[in-house]
């Protein structure tokens, strides 16, 4: 085998202790159905000799009556159920172990049919790295993008994308190209930042072990070269210290022990740590484990600790250090996989698996549903069996956490259904920002019932005779840089010098006074709308004509707007410019920071804007001046008789 060695011979035990030393890495393959997932994990482990000797024999002898003509089909290693092998296919997730001479291996082979995409997101939860494979007949399809934005919403941070069956193409390099320039455009709005691509054919063995003959072209890595060499010492989370306590060790009155496995960070003797949620504070008197005691512990290290006071500590609490503490909250946000054919529906109780404590709770709300072929948001109101949502979820008590980004382990749960005692989804715990914690306001009833609308004496007809104008408002929406504060002040100035009472509610100076207090998450957005909705609707009822200058991302929450002004006086333009049109404009550097990811929900870069598909008037800013683009508003509102026509 690849990884054998001089010691097994000489020095068993040193062998064991090397071999013991040696870095794990969790991988996983995923891809849409019939992309060569085990055909992969076989080739690797055949080519690398790591396959012994009846292993062989007995995939020997089902090849002769599979699916490949010459005597050894690789795909046979890992599809163990008899189902699978009947239709050529994997259904659940098989799990591979090997090494070689620079490190140990687990490899997942995650299903690729739709209905088993639960199987998938389990076999991804603990891994470093995903291979994510394509057909290079078929590209880019659905499926992949599925499993795309699973591996990125699961935090792996290293992906390869193999394009294989590169043999069925005749090894054409455009194939490869056009394949990577596709993926790369879907993969640049998740969070994935180490990718890499390989051609190859697994089921030939090109590219895998060995470097191809066929495609010279390439001078890249091979998939096990890759495996055995990219750096995940890093990845592992080293500075946020969390130790959720397992079980109370007493075995006598002078020994009082708090065991678990650390998640994350390092812990040391003489440490301060304060136990969540009661917040009391001691220090580490000593760190035990199986092999005895250490004067400090890492992350994945089962131990058990003793402090120098006896607090009041019981399985499901967490330890950590001051200064660097998780959110202790009964309310929190999450990204939810769904894996129960009964529906996910709000209200409903369940049991949260956090850690190690179990909490009673229930999904107060269903923000929204995620269409993973092209990350559109969508209002749903439950979620289906291997469908992705945001939700929130209120707790009975307390719980200790992280946001899943920062830690893994801590910011993940799975969600029980407290009748059947089965898992009923996973969740990726969201960092709250302070606005998210704001909803928007759309539904929310006054705070007393003896509020009452009060009726102006100045009838409409009176103020349309007088001001010749009908009050109205027009809600020019688009992308940042799209034109809206530009053409709406240049609207303005012209209604104003024709002799019309006009005013210009821009988004931002909005920000500057009323909606001072809010940020830029969906929901703000979505409150931010709404103030100036009700204000348009105050000033059109004095009879004035209304220019609201807003990005508003959300159809939904334009039609929202539209049913507050009223849909007899409201007009909604589209102010349609490519988005890089709209970026050379960035004076400000927004869209920079977009990219950067310090704008964190940015219309156009990382967060979706839905064009409008009937707008009263759709402008082209990027052809249009300012001045055609006035000429072609003032014609509308003659048009729709908001003012009169000379």
């Amino acid at each position: 085998m690849s990884h054998a060695s001089a010691l097994i011979a000489d020095d068993i035990d040193a062998y064991l202790a090397q071999h013991e030393r040696k870095e794990l890495l969790r991988l996983l393959t995923c891809g849409s159905v019939d992309d060569g997932k085990s055909t992969l994990i076989g080739r690797l482990l055949y080519d690398s000799k790591l396959l012994y000797e009846d292993q062989l024999a007995a995939i020997r002898r089902e090849s002769s009556t599979g699916t490949v003509d010459d005597g050894f089909d690789p795909a046979l290693v890992t599809d163990g159920l008899k189902a699978e092998r009947e239709q050529g296919i994997t259904i659940d997730v098989a799990y591979r172990y090997f090494s070689t001479s620079k490190r140990k291996f687990i490899v997942a082979d995650t299903p690729g049919h739709e209905q088993f995409t639960r199987n998938m997101a389990t076999g991804a939860s603990n891994c470093d790295l995903a291979v994510i494979l394509v057909d290079a007949r078929h590209g880019v399809v659905t499926q992949t993008r599925r499993h795309s934005f699973i591996v990125s919403l699961l935090g792996i941070k290293h992906v390869v994308v193999a394009v294989n069956k590169m043999d069925l193409v005749d090894f054409d390099q455009d194939v490869f190209r056009t394949i990577q320039s596709e993926f790369s455009g879907f993969a640049a709005k998740l969070e994935i930042r180490d990718i890499t691509f390989i051609p190859m054919s697994a089921l030939l063995g090109d590219n895998v072990v060995e470097s191809s003959e066929s495609m010279p072209w390439y001078q890249g890595s091979t998939l096990m070269h890759f495996i055995e060499n990219v750096h995940i010492a890093s990845d592992r989370n080293l500075i946020d210290f969390r130790l959720p306590v397992q079980y109370v060790n007493r075995p006598h009155q002078d020994f009082r022990g708090y065991c678990g496995t650390v998640t994350s960070g390092i812990v040391r003797k003489g440490d301060e740590v304060i136990a969540l949620p009661s917040r009391r504070a001691s220090r580490v008197k000593a760190i035990h484990t199986y092999d005895g005691e250490l004067n400090e512990a890492h992350a994945s290290q089962a131990i058990t600790l003793t402090l120098e006071d006896e607090l009041d500590i019981s399985r499901g609490d967490v330890l950590a250090h001051p200064g660097n503490l998780p959110r202790v909250e009964d309310r929190l946000e999450a990204i939810v996989v769904w894996m129960d054919e009964e529906a996910l529906v709000p209200s409903k109780r369940y049991t949260i698996k956090h850690l190690t404590r179990y909490a009673s709770c229930s999904v107060s709300r269903l923000r929204y549903r995620i269409d993973v072929n092209n990350l559109h948001r969508q209002d749903a109101a439950a979620l289906q069996l291997n469908e992705i949502g945001r939700c929130t979820i209120e707790l009975k008590q307390p719980l200790v956490y992280d946001d899943y980004i920062s830690n893994r382990t801590s910011g993940a749960f799975i969600l029980v259904d407290q009748i059947s005692n089965g898992t009923v989804g996973a969740g990726m715990i969201i960092a709250r920002r302070s606005d998210e914690t704001r909803q928007d306001h759309w539904d929310t009833a006054p705070r007393s019932e003896q509020l009452q609308r009060q009726s102006s004496p100045v009838s409409t007809a009176e103020r349309e005779t007088r001001y010749g104008q009908r009050g109205s408002t027009l809600l020019l929406t688009g992308l940042s840089g799209s034109g809206k504060s530009t053409i709406g002040s240049a609207l303005e100035r012209k209604l104003y010098d024709l002799g019309h009472n006009v005013a210009m509610l821009d988004g931002q100076n909005m920000r500057l006074g009323l909606s001072r207090d809010l940020g830029f998450s969906a929901e703000a957005r979505s409150e931010a709308m709404r103030r100036g909705a009700e204000v348009a609707r105050l000033m059109n009822d004095a009879g004035m004509i209304v220019i609201l200058g807003y990005i508003a991302p959300s159809a939904n929450v334009r039609e929202r707007a539209r049913g507050v002004i009223g849909e007899d006086r409201f007009l909604m333009v589209h102010l349609d410019a490519p988005v890089e049109v709209c970026r050379a404009r960035d004076t400000d550097g927004v869209y920079s920071l977009a990219d950067a990811g310090e704008i964190g929900v940015f219309p156009g870069i990382n967060a979706h804007y839905d064009d409008p598909e009937s707008p009263d008037l759709r402008l082209d800013t990027s052809t249009n001046d300012v001045d055609a683009c006035v000429e072609q508003l003032i014609e509308l509102l003659r048009k729709r008789s908001i003012i009169n026509g000379d």
